[in-house]
Parts: structure tokens; sequence; C-alpha cells
């Protein structure tokens, strides 16, 4: 075992000439209690498999005493600093958007940014969550009914998992929040993108679940910094998948309730995979390999 302070193996002058070649790259995820996060490792490991000298820094609102209105230094110093980019999670995904100078179709639709580039001066936002919840969902729980879908959760996550529930064909989704105004806001607008009766707002009433096919947790209940459940347990029937976006901790305590109640469950590894796996190509120009780093995930 060693520590920050035990000898390093040197590296051979011709090995230390080959990596100072490798092209450089530099990013960062801005959040709140995102210690535990294995994105960073996720993104340098795909990185080294590419040939990469690649860098990813956590700026942990939390650790140094911050919350989301510093994001406009965060974002001046990422650029000064010479930051390809950064991804972006709870609480910014909403509010870094009117820092940027400007957004992708997807980020424009949803009102949500994860990945940031930053190039030429400028500033893009990007949603590669969709796409990230899309193709888990698709890979993991295929076969499933997903004619009614209870939602907890209309922040950027959100936003992002509604989408793509829709995109993969959900009849209708009921978003529980305990903004209702946001709730009511987003199911607006995937009523203009996907049509009328395919979204609402609404409370988790006995009826509603009893009809679900299915629920999801987007909020930040379950991580290890927000202990808990956005739905009671006794609400939980063995006939109905359950999905988690938070995957730190990956079992989390609904996804265990559920588990223990006959439930087919998914955790939020795949999202954050396949998210990455977007945001990568953003920041590099490089196409990731995402079964290499679905294995590089399940590894750690």
């Amino acid at each position: 075992m060693t520590n920050d302070f035990s000898p390093r193996p040197q590296s051979r002058p011709d090995e230390a000439a080959r990596v100072s070649n490798y092209p450089s790259v530099l990013v960062g995820l801005v959040g709140n209690g995102i210690q535990a996060s294995r994105t960073p490792r996720l993104h340098e490991k795909e990185g080294a498999e590419q040939g990469l000298r690649y860098i990813y820094k956590l700026i942990d609102l939390e650790t140094l005493s911050l919350d989301a209105g510093a994001l406009p230094e965060i974002l001046t110093a990422a650029q000064r600093l010479g930051f390809a980019g950064l991804n972006i999670t709870h609480p910014c995904k909403q509010a870094v958007i009117p820092l940027l100078d400007e957004l992708s179709p997807d980020a424009a639709a949803l009102g949500a940014v994860n990945t940031v580039v930053l190039k030429d001066g400028r500033r893009i936002g990007h949603n590669t969550d969709w796409w990230g919840f899309f193709e888990s969902f698709h890979r993991e729980l295929p076969d499933v009914r997903i004619d009614r879908v209870v939602q907890f959760g209309a922040g950027g996550a959100g936003a992002a998992v509604a989408h793509a529930l829709l995109s993969l064909g959900a009849g209708e989704i009921t978003l529980v929040d305990t903004d209702q105004v946001r709730a009511q806001d987003l199911a607006a607008g995937l009523r203009e993108r996907f049509g009328e009766h395919r979204a609402t707002a609404g409370a988790a009433t006995l009826d509603l679940m009893a009809a679900a096919d299915g629920i999801v947790n987007t909020t930040p209940l379950g991580m290890a910094k927000y202990p808990g459940m956005a739905v009671q347990a006794d609400l939980l029937r063995p006939d109905m998948w359950v999905a988690d976006i938070v995957y730190f901790p990956m079992e989390t305590e609904l996804l265990r309730q559920a588990r223990v109640r006959g439930c087919r469950t998914m955790s939020g590894g795949g999202m954050a995979v396949f998210q990455a796996v977007g945001a990568f190509r953003l920041f590099t120009g490089f196409e990731a390999d995402a079964e290499r780093m679905l294995r590089h995930f399940s590894e750690m």
C-alpha cells in the first residue's frame, strides 16, 4: 500500500518522453458534496487508454464553503486556467445557464446543462444526462411497461430523465416535486415537445402509486450527503420497476427497499457512465469506448 508520501517508481526516460508528448486535457466537476464521485477516475482512465494526459478536478462547493452564487468566478477561473470544460451537477445545472454564451439544442430544450465546453473564449452548454439515462434504461430495463411513470424531482436532472423516458415511449409521466411551480413548468415544456397528456405535475397519492408501472428518483435523496427516500417504502409493489439516478452509494435506500420487495431495479451507475461518454467526446473530440468505461466503472 502507498500513500502520498510513499516513493513512486521512476519512469524510464523513453516512457517519460512518450507521455510528455500526449495531448493534455484539463476538465472538472462543479457541484455540492461530490467527494465520492467516480467521474474523475472514469474520465482519467479512459483518457489514459486513448493516449491523453487527462486531468479531472473536483470543484466541490461544500468543501470550498461556496454555493451556486460562485459560478461566475468558477467559470472565469476555469477559462483562465485552460480548462477544456466542466461537468455541472446538483445544484448548478440550471443556475449555470445565464452564464453561458450558447446552448446546444438539447440543453436549450431541457433548460438544464451538465456539460460546459470552454473553447475560443466561449462557454457552450450541453446536456448529456438525458442520453445517459436513455441508454442505461434501454439496456437494463428494456422490457418493462412504461405506460404510467411517476418521477420524483423536476430539477435539472429531472428534466433530462423525463425527456429520456418520453423518448423511450413512456405513455404519461407524473412529476412529483416539493416545488409545484417547477414541476408544472417542466410538465408544460414536456407537453409542448411530446404532446398533450404526456406529462403532468401532481402528488404521490395512493391511487397514483397504485396505477404506476414504475418510478424513478431524480432528486438528491439517497446520496450519502442527503440520506432518505423520496417515496414511502410501503407504496412499492413487486410488479413495479424502480430506478434511481443516484450512484454513490450504488444501492440507495430506495433501491434496497425496492429489491427487498421484489421490484426490478436500476441504479444511477449506467446513467453516470453514458453521460460521461458524451461529455468525454465533447471535451476531447475523441469517441469514448462505452463498454470499456462500463468495465472501469464496475471495477472502482
